[in-house]
């Protein structure tokens, strides 16, 4: 059985909106519909957990999940992404594989998800993720440039990222003991000696953040 957990309990403060960003709508639909949409109709996916902010878990639940088949549970998240993922994490049984995503992530494809489930069969831990483009500086804390890492050793992670779900289970439950706060979900296994692989995700595959990201949205939606 492979799920996914689709992660949509951010504020959206950057977007400076009234209402979190996975609540706006593009083209007359919420952007979290988008994502739900693209896993609902994954025949590589089994079933979707959505994690939501507490006050919207009832909205979520009712307008916006209702139309979608495979959504087996709709629940509140925690105060930090990762205590959400970790709420997610306890909602689901009998699972082998586990994605996780990003619910302002609308544009990722059933050949991305496809691609990320059969290289996670073998190598346990995966994430798209694609190329930086640009030439990456690292500073100070003064802003001065101390070194230039290696363009092509360089990736831009994205979601979904997928773990057999016993290996991403043991590393939540290790980051609780210990108090670790991770960056993503991928840092929690790595910290376990997990090695993960890059499976090459899309470009479109973006995450919208700001209201410039809304354009190219927008863009993305048109041209598809």
């Amino acid at each position: 059985m492979n799920y996914a957990m689709i992660v949509a309990a951010g504020s959206g403060k950057r977007m400076g909106a009234d209402r979190p960003k996975q609540f706006l709508e593009l083209n007359g639909r919420s952007i979290l519909s988008y994502t739900i949409e693209t896993f609902d109709s994954s025949p590589d996916i089994d079933g979707i957990v959505i994690v939501t902010n507490a006050d919207n878990v009832d909205y979520v639940k009712n307008d916006i999940a209702a139309p979608f088949k495979k959504v087996k549970a709709v629940i509140a998240g925690g105060s930090e992404r990762q205590y959400s993922v970790y709420n997610g994490i306890k909602a689901i049984e009998n699972c082998d594989i586990l994605l996780i995503h990003d619910g302002v992530r609308p544009f990722v494809t059933n050949g991305s998800i496809k691609n990320i489930i059969e290289e996670t069969k073998i190598n346990g831990c995966c994430i798209l993720a694609v190329p930086v483009k640009d030439t990456i500086k690292i500073c100070d804390k003064d802003g001065f440039i101390t070194s230039t890492p290696d363009r092509s050793l360089l990736w831009q992670a994205q979601t979904p990222q997928a773990f057999k779900f016993d290996i991403i289970k043991k590393a939540h439950e290790s980051a609780k003991e210990d108090n670790f706060l991770g960056t993503d979900d991928a840092m929690l296994t790595e910290r376990l000696g997990y090695k993960t692989k890059a499976v090459m995700g899309s470009y479109e595959n973006i995450k919208i953040t700001t209201p410039e990201d809304m354009d190219i949205g927008a863009k993305i939606l048109e041209n598809r």
